[in-house]
């Protein structure tokens, strides 16, 4: 198989909230394999301190300071991005929050925020960003950050599951309408990955970190930079009649109820 078909070159890329952890990872491996990024934030401050992580890697970013859930802010800075930049044929809807909150304790307003964040935010990214590349007749590719709460509960994650698997099937939807146009929706659902946000959690003897060695099959931790191979695949070429999946990168932890205690 050529290459070429993972190439990106010409391409330019956005990649939401992409200033940090697992989307900076993934906005590197498009840069890597010849994108042009853009990325965007609610803090300046996260903004700039990405810019310079990004330029100490070799990478020229561009960066937006905008909300993925205000639709007229997500029209004015995209129509710019689309002039200052390029047209956008490579989204990545990666922002996003959680709030670990029992459902008797989460407040209305709590729960609303992850689902404006989580699953409104790539909707609205999505219906303005595919409406050039309808125009353009060029194709795309539309990438939703899922998640293993796509498919799995928790306690105390209510609405980021809400959202997530909310998002599993606004994927899918998008995929069954705008296929016929050559664009290409799908989603990415990682595991759990090592994050400077989960390495508090991450030490011999957190049951959280013996939780997850016990649930994994690769009996690790992924790495952030082991989502860019999927992220590359969904956005190139060589997955042009892929449209609706969900790539869950987990170790394999969908796969399997895991061990139980002592077993070989």
């Amino acid at each position: 198989m050529s290459l070429k078909l993972f190439d990106l070159t010409g391409k330019t890329a956005l990649v939401t909230g992409g200033t940090h952890g697992l989307g900076m990872a993934i906005a590197s491996g498009l840069a890597n394999a010849g994108a042009k990024i853009v990325v965007n934030d609610v803090s300046s401050e996260k903004l700039e301190s990405a810019k310079e992580e990004y330029k100490k890697n070799g990478i020229e970013v561009h960066t937006y300071l905008f909300d993925v859930t205000d639709d007229k802010a997500v029209d004015e800075y995209i129509s710019r991005i689309e002039k200052e930049v390029a047209p956008i044929d490579i989204l990545i809807n990666n922002a996003g929050i959680i709030k670990r909150i029992p459902i008797v304790d989460m407040t209305k307003e709590d729960f609303e925020q992850v689902i404006s964040i989580d699953l409104v935010g790539p909707f609205i990214m999505s219906k303005r960003v595919v409406k050039t590349m309808i125009t353009r007749k060029s194709g795309g590719k539309i990438i939703n950050m899922c998640s293993m709460m796509s498919e799995l509960a928790r306690p105390s994650v209510s609405a980021y599951a809400s959202a997530k698997g909310g998002l599993k099937m606004l994927t899918k939807n998008m995929a069954a309408e705008w296929a016929e146009f050559g664009i290409q929706v799908n989603g990415i659902g990682p595991g759990y990955f090592a994050t400077s946000q989960t390495a508090p959690i991450r030490v011999d003897g957190h049951p959280f970190n013996e939780l997850i060695m016990s649930r994994t099959p690769a009996k690790r931790w992924g790495e952030p930079e082991e989502l860019q191979g999927a992220a590359i695949f969904l956005a190139s070429q060589a997955s042009d009649f892929v449209s609706g999946h969900i790539l869950y990168v987990d170790g394999g932890m969908l796969a399997t109820l895991g061990k139980h205690r002592g077993e070989m």
